[in-house]
């Protein structure tokens, strides 16, 4: 019988395509960020607890949970990830970053700048820039 094999490169590579990412550097827990999110951007993230991300590292489990948005009427969608859960982190090599906002859209590339400008205007983040999936090895994490 032959062996199948999960291609994570087709995966990743149609996961992430036509879409964009924001790192975001706050203090803010989950609940309150993606409050004042919706208020800001008149939006409405939502968590799903069955949707975590859960990453197996030695003999512990860590919880990521991720907060979605679709936009009515259309194919766009909005997830948020929780890149930390106490001392470990979904992307290593963005440990100063606490989410990641994932963008699909139509225009990925343009909303990304418009809403980077625009989460500067909040005044508990301190940090918004944006990502190349090049930048990211652990880009498999995100996959949902």
């Amino acid at each position: 019988m032959a062996k199948l094999v999960l291609d994570m490169t087709a995966m990743k590579d149609d996961f992430f395509a036509e879409s964009a990412m924001i790192g975001i550097g706050t203090s803010m827990p989950g609940y309150h960020f993606c409050w004042a999110l919706n208020n800001h951007f008149d939006i409405n993230f939502i968590r799903d607890p069955e949707q975590n991300i859960l990453l197996k590292k030695k003999d512990s489990q860590y919880y990521f949970p991720i907060y979605y948005y679709t936009v009515p009427n259309s194919n766009h969608q909005y997830l948020l990830y929780k890149l930390k859960n106490g001392t470990e982190s979904l992307l290593p090599e963005t440990r100063q970053l606490d989410y990641l906002w994932l963008i699909q859209t139509a225009n990925p590339e343009e909303d990304a700048l418009l809403i980077a400008n625009e989460l500067r205007n909040i005044p508990d983040v301190q940090m918004a820039t944006i990502l190349a999936p090049e930048q990211l090895k652990s880009l498999s994490n995100l996959l949902v």
